[in-house]
């Protein structure tokens, strides 16, 4: 465990400290997870996506999350709206482009807040990023099936494309900010066999995000908790739907030491 690994830890005991209200402007889908997911690591939810009150909103937030899984054409004026007051205001932005590959709409829509807004962070699977930097994937409705591209270069290539971080999900997770990139092997399969687990590893990127400075070390802070609590949970879950629930009570039950002692990351 090197001495950037070391720093991670302490995040967790800083969005307790802090509370910080993190505004989402997210999938309908998954909402009541996100908003749980972000209550379990100690941060405060919103979930607000009318364009008459988003601008006054992401004013009291810590950070913003972006996730296009339910489009329709409001709220990605919302979004816009949202994120250029962000930008503003100096508070740090995620995106999660859901679906991005899938249809016109939905890549056309996440390339478009990453040219008009200021992101901090693209969190994705591989088929998503792919789709946002023209390599090819496959997208089954929001499903990555295959990537044409190693997903570690992926990731660093996506970054430096981008002019952000780029945390790409998967049985192996990797965090880039075009020079420095994380492996993160904490997990459990059964985190794919929920709905909206990635969109909840978004939200735990944005908690991170409104407390770290560093927007590389809150990517890799959020998704080595996320990985460790569902490591936590897996045992105690008879499938799917007690796993849920397992997870979020594993979240609220992550400290500081434990992620110290049992995060899987290397640096490279």
């Amino acid at each position: 465990m090197n001495e950037q690994n070391n720093r991670l830890g302490h995040l967790v005991s800083t969005i307790r400290e802090r509370k910080p209200l993190i505004h989402h402007i997210t999938n309908q889908v998954v909402m009541n997870d996100t908003a749980n997911i972000t209550l379990a690591i100690g941060a405060l939810p919103v979930m607000a996506h009318a364009v008459e009150e988003v601008e006054e909103m992401v004013g009291l937030a810590g950070a913003l999350v972006l996730n296009i899984g339910t489009l329709f054409p409001a709220q990605i004026e919302a979004m816009v709206l949202a994120g250029k007051r962000a930008h503003t205001l100096g508070i740090p932005v995620v995106l999660d482009p859901v679906g991005a590959g899938a249809t016109r709409l939905r890549t056309q829509t996440a390339l478009r807040l990453l040219a008009d807004l200021h992101i901090a962070v693209v969190r994705g699977n591989a088929a998503e990023v792919g789709a946002l930097v023209g390599v090819a994937g496959e997208t089954r409705g929001v499903e990555s099936i295959t990537v044409a591209a190693d997903k570690e270069q992926l990731a660093r290539d996506a970054a430096r494309e981008l002019g952000c971080v780029v945390a790409i999900t998967g049985a192996r997770d990797v965090v880039s900010d075009g020079q420095r990139q994380a492996q993160i092997d904490n997990g459990h399969p059964l985190l794919a066999t929920i709905t909206g687990s990635g969109c909840m590893a978004t939200s735990m990127v944005g908690a991170f995000l409104a407390v770290a400075p560093d927007a590389f070390n809150a990517a890799t802070a959020a998704l080595v908790a996320l990985g460790l609590a569902g490591e936590a949970a897996a045992p105690r879950s008879g499938g799917p739907g007690t796993f849920r629930s397992h997870l979020l009570d594993a979240v609220a039950a992550l400290d500081a030491a434990q992620m110290d002692r049992a995060q899987k990351v290397s640096f490279a």
